[in-house]
């Protein structure tokens, strides 16, 4: 019997043609979402994280408090200093500590004017390498910066783009940065974080001279001997600043972050993105669902008369409500598929480009199973609900009643 309302389902599907695919329309874009949208939000987590993953786990990260966006510590109204570099250095447990300068400058190459970040690198060897391990730069053409490279830069690698400048720029190329010359030792690899395929590698003293800065830093970073005790560190890093400051808890104007906590923020932020995003797929399925329900309400109206019919040959009224229920439901489910299929394409193919785009495997392709499921098997429930009140309508039709509209 089930297997005759199938059937029977099916054919009324197809009877209607395109109006079955416009009901199902709000559907496909529902799924579509959900499973392309969370894919995409497994993959962009799986990347933001790969990127954790390479850095070190016994640095600790100290800014002053922010005033807006932009990279870290450029947006600090009050500097860190020398005082603040040699408290940290004073903690036990401090392995190594560097300064970091991250500001706006002006770059010019062929007459084209841009403006891009410069990053300092220390003036020793020690704080340089440890710089190039916090960052994980690689470099492709070139060399990299050593201690007292001055009058050298290194690029990261969209600076290689003949089409912004008109010209390429190559290792050997002369570059102004504030209206000072300096000599391009070598380009980065493409990297999957925006600043670096867009930052300007210079020497500490470089940068401090041709944007006039004295005694302060961006934010400062510290490593710690042992990545066990890095909490402990940091714990001890705050209360020092706290009483250098003369600050309460819960009232500083300075940051210790670990990378843990880092990522801990972004996984958060990722979260939230998630539910928006399936808050608006939700929307989209319950616009899906109301035209289920509407396309459903008028297939009881123009089949009146085949429902008088069915009932005077003996029709019961669980019949005639199983019919429009598994009709609905089946317009749930092509629904869940279709859509379903859609998204996983729409998810490989932002995975491809993005990838491409970068040269390398950052942003890997999830294909979730359980999400295909849960998604195909909520749209359809969507189309069972939609479809309960216009069967129970279809079904109480009085065959007398149906037989003469």
């Amino acid at each position: 019997m089930i297997k005759d309302y199938i059937s029977l389902a099916f054919e009324n599907m197809k009877h209607r043609g395109i109006r079955t695919w416009l009901t199902m329309l709000g559907i496909f874009i529902g799924i579509a979402a959900v499973v392309s949208l969370i894919s995409m939000g497994a993959g962009l987590r799986e990347a933001i994280t790969g990127q954790f993953s390479t850095l070190s786990t016994d640095k600790l990260t100290i800014q002053n408090a922010e005033t807006g966006f932009g990279p870290p510590g450029s947006t600090a109204v009050k500097k860190l200093n020398d005082h603040d570099i040699k408290l940290i250095e004073s903690t036990n447990g401090v392995k190594a500590v560097i300064s970091r300068l991250i500001r706006l400058v002006r770059f010019e190459y062929n007459g084209v004017l841009k403006f891009s970040y410069a990053v300092n690198v220390p003036k020793d060897q020690k704080g340089i390498d440890l710089v190039y391990e916090s960052t994980n730069v690689k470099i492709q053409t070139g060399k990299l910066l050593s201690a007292g490279d001055s009058g050298k830069v290194v690029l990261g690698n969209d600076f290689t783009d003949s089409s912004v400048y008109g010209k390429e720029i190559r290792v050997g190329s002369r570059v102004l940065i504030q209206g000072k010359s300096f000599e391009v030792i070598g380009i980065l690899k493409k990297a999957s974080s925006f600043q670096l395929n867009s930052v300007v590698f210079m020497s500490e003293d470089d940068l401090k001279e041709i944007l006039n800065i004295g005694d302060e830093t961006d934010l400062i970073v510290a490593q710690v001997v042992n990545k066990d005790i890095i909490q402990d560190v940091s714990n001890e890093l705050a209360r020092k600043f706290r009483q250098d400051r003369h600050e309460k808890v819960g009232e500083e104007d300075f940051t210790i972050q670990t990378p843990i906590q880092a990522l801990g923020t972004v996984n958060t932020i990722l979260n939230v993105i998630n539910i928006i995003i399936s808050g608006i797929a939700a929307i989209s399925l319950l616009v899906g669902g109301l035209g289920i329900a509407n396309t459903m309400y008028t297939s009881v109206l123009e089949r009146t008369k085949e429902i008088g019919t069915m009932k005077a040959i003996g029709a019961q009224n669980k019949d005639i409500l199983s019919i429009f229920v598994i009709e609905s439901g089946l317009l749930g489910l092509v629904g869940g598929i279709v859509g379903a299929i859609i998204g996983v394409l729409l998810s490989f193919l932002a995975s491809t480009g993005v990838n491409a785009y970068f040269g390398s495997d950052i942003f890997a392709f999830q294909l979730s199973w359980s999400l295909i499921f849960i998604a195909v098997g909520f749209s359809l429930l969507i189309g069972l609900a939609s479809g309960i009140l216009p069967a129970l309508q279809a079904s109480k039709l009085k065959p007398t009643e149906a037989l003469r509209r």
